[in-house]
């Protein structure tokens, strides 16, 4: 989600299906979110940090600032600086887990200018371009026998 979030703050434009999410762009480093880094070393003692930590937590300062950098010059030509600084604080900051969706109305309350109503011509394309469940539920719904059908169990 995040890479097409960027994709769509780059844009004119931002259309989007009622059902559609964007998604944050907060920078990962490997499997741990950068603000979550810097908060931590932020909040520990430094002598109780170990220098990975110290290393991470510098590493991950410097890819928040560029990637709110990054926000920022996307939407320069369309927004005033300080909604571009708000929008840049709130999609890479560390507000949201790196997969929380985005919706529309969120989007919109964002400052985002995105509307609803794609053609049915993007729909035929992406018709072209099945795409397989590669993802299995974390839950599944196995259904249990209900002992009142069991004629077996009737007193």
């Amino acid at each position: 989600m995040s890479a097409g979030t960027l994709i769509a703050l780059a844009a004119d434009e931002i259309v989007m299906d009622e059902s559609a999410v964007l998604g944050p762009v907060d920078p990962q480093l490997g499997d741990m979110p950068a603000a979550a880094l810097v908060r931590v070393a932020a909040k520990k003692p430094i002598e109780r940090l170990d220098d990975r930590t110290l290393l991470l937590a510098d590493m991950a300062e410097k890819a928040l600032r560029h990637m709110k950098q990054v926000v920022r010059d996307l939407l320069a030509d369309r927004l005033e600086p300080e909604r571009a600084e708000t929008i840049a604080e709130e999609l890479a900051g560390g507000h949201y887990t790196h997969d929380d969706p985005i919706t529309v109305a969120e989007a919109t309350a964002l400052g985002l200018t995105v509307s609803t109503g794609l053609p049915r011509e993007a729909y035929d394309l992406m018709d072209l371009y099945p795409q397989e469940g590669r993802r299995r539920p974390s839950v599944q719904f196995a259904p249990m026998p209900d002992p009142g059908a069991n004629p077996a169990r009737r007193p």
